[in-house]
C-alpha cells in the first residue's frame, strides 16, 4: 500500500521542492517523520521568519519555495509575511497540519477552523482536502497554481490523520506532470507595439519586478538603447531590474501620483513593463498622467492590468515580450537621454553617514553582490548611490510590512551560495525578524548583516513630517545592543563607528564562510 505521505514525498521529490522551510507543532509531526535524506529541513524560529526565509529563497531560484507551518496559531504569525510574498509575485506552496478529521468539528485544540478561508485574499488558491485520498491531488495544484502566472502563495491544510492514509489509485501521475503558460505576445499585439514604440517622440519606460524575475534585464537594456529611452524603476521597487550605472537609468520614481506625471512630463509614451500601475504610497494628488501622455503597460498579473486607474494594458509572459520588443524596434536617431546627475563622493574620514555606508559598500562588496533592503529611511540613497549591474541584485519588502529583510538574507544566500547576500537592515525593522540569526548560524549561511543603528523609526519620522502629526509617541527604539544579541544566536558581531571600522569589518565578514553582523552607528549627513 502506498500512502498519502509516501504519494506527497514522491510528488515534492520529482517537481524539486525538497527544501523546507518551517516550524512544526504536534500536528505537522506526522508529515515530517521518516524525513528523507535527499530533503532538506530549514528550521526557523517563528513563522514570519520562516515565510521570510522561504521568500527569499523562492525569488532567487526562480522555484516554488515549500513552507510548512502550524495550524491556525503558526499561519497566522505568518501573514504579515505572506504581504510580502503576495505582492512580490513569490510562488510559495504554504502546508499547515490540522487537527484529526474526528476533531475539527468539536474544535479541539489545534484545530484550524475554517482553514481555507483563514489565509485569504493573501494567497492565490486555498484548499482543505474533503478526504485523505484528495491530499496528493491537492498538493500537485498547489504546486502547479503558485507558479503559473501571476506567480504568488498558495495554501494546503491537511488533517494529520490523513498522512497514513492510503493515497488511492492515479497518484502516479501527479509526480511526472508539468503545466507551462504559452503567454507570449500575438502577432497582433507585437505589431502594435512595434508601431506605437516607433512612432513615439519622446518615450520613457518604467521597469518593474517581474522584469528582473524573468531574467530579462538584458532585453531591457536593448530596448532602452534601441529607443534611446530614459528607464526609471517602479516606485518601492522589491527587485532592481535596469543596471543602476547605465546612462540611461534616471533612479526610483516617487510613490505619489503627483510625483510621478511630474517626473514623466514632456513624455508622450510611458512604457510599464513588468510592474504595477502604480504602487503608490503617500498621498499627493494630481493628475494620473501628464499631459499629452499614452500609457501601455505589460505585466503577468490580470489583477493589476485590470485595477490600474489609466493607460491599456497587455497581459503576457514579461521576459519574451520585452525579447520581442527589443529584437523588433527599429534603432532611433534620437539621441541618448541625459545620464542622472552622479552625487558626489563623501568623506572618508569622520563619522559614518547613510551615504558613506553605500560609498564602502561600493568600493568593497564584490561587483555581483546581492543587497537585501530593508533600512526604509534610506531608500533613496541607496539607489542613488549603490551599484547594482547583476540580475537578482536587490530584493526589498513588496508590501512594506517589516520582518522581510533578515530572513529574506537567509534565504537568498541559501539559494545563491556562488554569491555574497549583505542585508542592509533598519535598527527598527531588524527586531521584526532577529530570530532569523539563529538559522543562519545553525546552517553556517554566510550572509551579511549591516543594522543601521539610528535609534529611531526613520521612515516614521519623515512621515510625521508629511503628515503634519506632532509629538507622536513611539518613533524612537534606544537601547538596543545587537552585537549582543548576534551572539546570543550564535553569529559573529562588530560595531562600527567610523568609516575604517565599517571597512575592516565588511573585509572581515566577505573573508569568512559563515554569517557575521555589522552593527553601524549612523549620524545624519
Amino acid at each position: 500500500m502506498t500512502t498519502v505521505h509516501q504519494a506527497c514525498y514522491q510528488i515534492l521529490r520529482e517537481q524539486g521542492l525538497t527544501t523546507f522551510f518551517g516550524n512544526p507543532g504536534s500536528n505537522e509531526l506526522p508529515f515530517l517523520k521518516n524525513f528523507p535524506k535527499d530533503f532538506r529541513y530549514i528550521l526557523g524560529l517563528q513563522e514570519a521568519v520562516v515565510v521570510g526565509m522561504a521568500d527569499g529563497y523562492a525569488q532567487a531560484t526562480g522555484r516554488p519555495g515549500f513552507v510548512n507551518l502550524h495550524s491556525a496559531a503558526g499561519t497566522g504569525n505568518a501573514m504579515g509575511a505572506l504581504t510580502n510574498a503576495w505582492n512580490s509575485h513569490t510562488p510559495l506552496v504554504v502546508t499547515a497540519g490540522q487537527q484529526v478529521r474526528a476533531m475539527i468539528g468539536v474544535e479541539a485544540l489545534l484545530a484550524n477552523v475554517d482553514s481555507a478561508s483563514l489565509p485569504r485574499p493573501l494567497v492565490k488558491w486555498s484548499c482543505e482536502p474533503a478526504c485523505a485520498q484528495d491530499v496528493p491531488l491537492a498538493l500537485s495544484r498547489a504546486i502547479h497554481t503558485a507558479a503559473a502566472p501571476a506567480p504568488g502563495p498558495v495554501y494546503v491544510s491537511v488533517p494529520y490523520d490523513d498522512w497514513s492514509k492510503e493515497a488511492g489509485p492515479g497518484f502516479e501521475h501527479l509526480a511526472e506532470r508539468t503545466v507551462q503558460s504559452a503567454g507570449a505576445l500575438s502577432s497582433n499585439a507585437l505589431t502594435m507595439l512595434v508601431s506605437v514604440l516607433d512612432g513615439a517622440r519622446n518615450p520613457v519606460m518604467v521597469v518593474g519586478p517581474d522584469v528582473d524575475a524573468n531574467l530579462a534585464n538584458g532585453d531591457a537594456v536593448t530596448l532602452a538603447e534601441k529607443l534611446a529611452m530614459p528607464v526609471w524603476m517602479a516606485p518601492s521597487a522589491p527587485r532592481c531590474s535596469f543596471p543602476t550605472t547605465h546612462a540611461s537609468f534616471q533612479g526610483l520614481l516617487p510613490a505619489s501620483i503627483s510625483g510621478i506625471s511630474r517626473l514623466l512630463e514632456g513624455h508622450d509614451l510611458i512604457l510599464v513593463v513588468g510592474a504595477p500601475v502604480f504602487r503608490y504610497h503617500q498621498y499627493e494628488p494630481g493628475d494620473y498622467l501628464p499631459a499629452g501622455a499614452r500609457l501601455i503597460s505589460i505585466t503577468c498579473d490580470i489583477n493589476e492590468a485590470a485595477r490600474a486607474p489609466m493607460g491599456d494594458a497587455i497581459v503576457a509572459d514579461v521576459g519574451l515580450a520585452l525579447a520581442a520588443l527589443s529584437k523588433n524596434v527599429h534603432s532611433t536617431r534620437r539621441p541618448p537621454p541625459a545620464p542622472r546627475a552622479t552625487p558626489a563622493p563623501t568623506e572618508v574620514s569622520g563619522a559614518l553617514t547613510t551615504e558613506r555606508v553605500f560609498d564602502i559598500l561600493n568600493d568593497i562588496a564584490p561587483h555581483d553582490a546581492i543587497y537585501v533592503n530593508e533600512a526604509t529611511s534610506t531608500i533613496n540613497a541607496l539607489w542613488q548611490r549603490l551599484r547594482m549591474t547583476e540580475q537578482g541584485s536587490y530584493y526589498f519588502a513588496a508590501a512594506g510590512g517589516l520582518g522581510f529583510g533578515l530572513p529574506a538574507a537567509v534565504g537568498v544566500q541559501l539559494a545563491k551560495p556562488e554569491r555574497r547576500v549583505i542585508g542592509v537592515i533598519g535598527d527598527g525593522s531588524a527586531n521584526y525578524g532577529i530570530q532569523a540569526l539563529w538559522t543562519a548560524a545553525q546552517y553556517d549561511i554566510p550572509a551579511i548583516f549591516i543594522i543601521m543603528k539610528n535609534g529611531t523609526y526613520g521612515a516614521l519620522r519623515w512621515f510625521a513630517g508629511v503628515l503634519e502629526a506632532e509629538n507622536v509617541p513611539g518613533l524612537d527604539v534606544p537601547g538596543l545592543d545587537f552585537c549582543a544579541l548576534a551572539e546570543g544566536y550564535g553569529v559573529d558581531a562588530v560595531n562600527a563607528r567610523s568609516s575604517e571600522e565599517l571597512a575592516s569589518a565588511l573585509r572581515k565578514a566577505l573573508g569568512s564562510k559563515k554569517p557575521m553582523l555589522i552593527e553601524v552607528d549612523l549620524q545624519s549627513a
